[in-house]
């Protein structure tokens, strides 16, 4: 499987996947929207698209004129049924493709959090069934998309709804970020810490660190979603 990444900001690259990439041997291209001269590949020459986080939103299109190239490769993507999957930012710019709404979060969601599973259907059984256990997962995140048509909500955490979703059984947008390591959150807090504050569901630097714990669980949720998706 030729997989390839968009990565939109140095500190929020695609952490464990790229380790579960290279454990199975997927040849890995990535296209890193910060650099200069970045280039997009031709969809034609990749099986698999996953597409990370990062501060800016899906509308920044005035700061940062790639977003619009970006959308137009997603969407492109989705089209010719390749697989693919975006965290965060990553699944906003999914759902803006699919023609959903991004807005703010009824509530500014920053730590470790649980997500409760919602069942909805039996084809996206195997989804929902890796969240059964209310796990706690890293949450970086403002905004929130809502959902295209035809698409259902399968994960919600107490601040906020719509926190995935499966389109076609090739697409998988998640809100939160399983990929992280420790590194990568000391990396967010470093260049993203004015974000925190002392809403609701903002947790403080200690908090956030002592979480990365939970990465260990995390990553072998992840390493199981990933298995099942990219290999079915």
């Amino acid at each position: 499987m030729k997989a390839h990444y968009l990565q939109h900001v140095p500190f929020e690259g695609p952490g464990y996947i790229e380790s579960w990439l290279k454990e199975n041997q997927h040849p890995i291209s990535v296209t890193r929207f910060y650099e200069p001269n970045h280039q997009l590949p031709n969809p034609d020459d990749i099986d698999a698209l996953i597409i990370m986080g990062g501060p800016m939103g899906v509308y920044d299109e005035d700061l940062y004129p790639w977003l619009k190239p970006e959308k137009a490769f997603i969407s492109d993507c989705i089209a010719r049924q390749k697989k693919v999957l975006g965290i965060c930012l990553g699944a906003q710019l999914i759902a803006t493709c699919l023609g959903a709404d991004i807005h703010i979060a009824p509530h500014k969601e920053i730590g470790w959090f649980p997500v409760q599973a919602i069942y909805t259907s039996d084809k996206s059984t195997w989804f929902t069934d890796l969240f059964k256990d209310n796990p706690i997962v890293f949450h970086w995140h403002g905004d929130r998309f809502d959902l295209p048509e035809g698409c259902t909500n399968l994960l919600n955490t107490e601040a906020n709804t719509n926190q995935a979703f499966i389109y076609k059984e090739t697409v998988i947008a998640i809100q939160f970020h399983l990929e992280v390591e420790r590194v990568n959150v000391l990396n967010m807090l470093d260049n993203c810490g004015s974000d925190l504050n002392s809403s609701q569901y903002v947790q403080g630097v200690e908090q956030l660190v002592d979480g990365t714990r939970y990465c260990i669980s995390a990553k072998h949720i992840l390493r199981r979603l990933l298995n099942i998706f990219f290999n079915d």
